[in-house]
């Protein structure tokens, strides 16, 4: 599927495509409405619709993925409420050996993330993923999201890379989109970002399940 001697960095997503996204889809659409219904006294049906007509409005921008915008919003301390279910961090299986795969070949390997800082730092650690990258880029430090149109190029002026020769490897759509429109040859999806949940079709993007499925290659 990739020709490896063509690749020096590969750039890679954290929620979804490193780390199981169920943990993040059981916050938002469990945890924290539950919180925020015992905090307004509310039917937790009533919280959840509230909070999902909240969330739609910002999504696909940086605001989405903001913890401090939504502890303002809603009057709780979401990254306290983050460690309260922490327990359901968890790494993709085979994502460890797949980076240190990518070290023994030499590639530079780089986070690029929406996600806030304060769930980076929480992530990392649970995780200990911080000891098998190069680098950690958060979007939250360029003030765009990676959808945007505008954002490759402020990653490229602090992580210099050529398009041509870095593998991106995300479980969104739109954030593939946005690489590709940028120049990216070698895109990657991730069609199981949430371990409890059913897979993505496959779309325009050559796709994986799991990093297992890259280990024959990249080792070969």
């Amino acid at each position: 599927m990739i020709d490896w001697n063509a690749i020096d960095k590969v750039f890679l997503d954290m929620d979804g495509t490193l780390l199981d996204l169920h943990f993040d889809n059981r916050f938002w659409r469990e945890h924290v409405p539950a919180r925020y219904a015992a905090a307004r006294d509310l039917p937790l049906d009533q919280a959840k619709a509230e909070l999902l007509a909240r969330y739609k409005d910002h999504e696909d921008t940086l605001t989405w993925y903001c913890l401090d915008h939504w502890s303002r919003e809603l009057g709780l301390d979401i990254a306290l409420l983050k460690e309260e279910i922490d327990h359901l961090i968890a790494v993709h299986p085979q994502v460890l050996e797949f980076l240190e795969a990518l070290a023994a070949r030499g590639k530079r390997r780089v986070l690029v993330t929406n996600a806030h800082q304060k769930a980076i730092a929480l992530k990392m650690r649970k995780t200990r993923l911080a000891g098998h990258l190069e680098r950690i880029i958060s979007a939250h430090d360029l003030g765009l999201a990676k959808e945007t149109p505008g954002f490759w190029p402020l990653v490229q002026a602090i992580e210099p890379f050529d398009p041509e020769r870095t593998l991106f490897v995300d479980d969104s759509p739109k954030v593939l989109r946005a690489a590709r429109d940028y120049g990216f040859r070698h895109l990657l999806a991730v069609l199981a970002p949430d371990s409890k949940a059913p897979p993505n079709a496959g779309g325009a993007y050559p796709a994986i399940h799991g990093f297992g499925e890259l280990l024959p290659s990249l080792r070969g």
